[in-house]
């Protein structure tokens, strides 16, 4: 595969992984709504690096790092749900962490966070797209 071809293939699957949180916050299940929307936007900045760098993004599904190396800056609010996002990915893959999140998740929580992912998203989309 072309670099074009695969930055396509990165922002395909990151369009799958949006569409697959807005149909988990639909059907109540607002921890996998969180856990997609920070998929959705790691596969955007792996796309983003792959762009600009011509190289394939670390193997780290830490959105700060990833945002770091990306040569894009972002502002503040736009930070804040990238470090969000990383910390819910984190903490979600420990099956105690999984129980507390859960708890902590609820239909508005979910709906703030796939909000401003949305935004992100078109954000970042927006600079992987286009040319150099």
């Amino acid at each position: 595969m072309n670099i074009k071809d695969k930055v396509y293939y990165w922002l395909d699957i990151a369009d799958y992984d949006l569409k697959t949180a807005i149909s988990m916050h639909k059907s109540g299940r607002y921890l996998y709504t969180i856990f997609t929307c920070q998929q959705s936007i790691e596969k955007l900045l792996k796309a983003l690096i792959l762009k600009k760098s011509g190289k394939e993004a670390p193997k780290s599904h830490n959105l700060v790092f990833l945002q770091s190396i990306s040569g894009e800056v972002f502002p503040q609010d736009q930070i804040k749900i990238i470090s969000e996002l990383t910390a819910f990915y984190i903490e979600g893959r420990y099956p105690t962490y999984k129980q507390k999140l859960s708890k902590l998740i609820d239909k508005k929580k979910s709906q703030v966070i796939l909000s401003k992912t949305k935004e992100l998203f078109k954000c970042i989309r927006s600079k992987a797209e286009q040319e150099k």
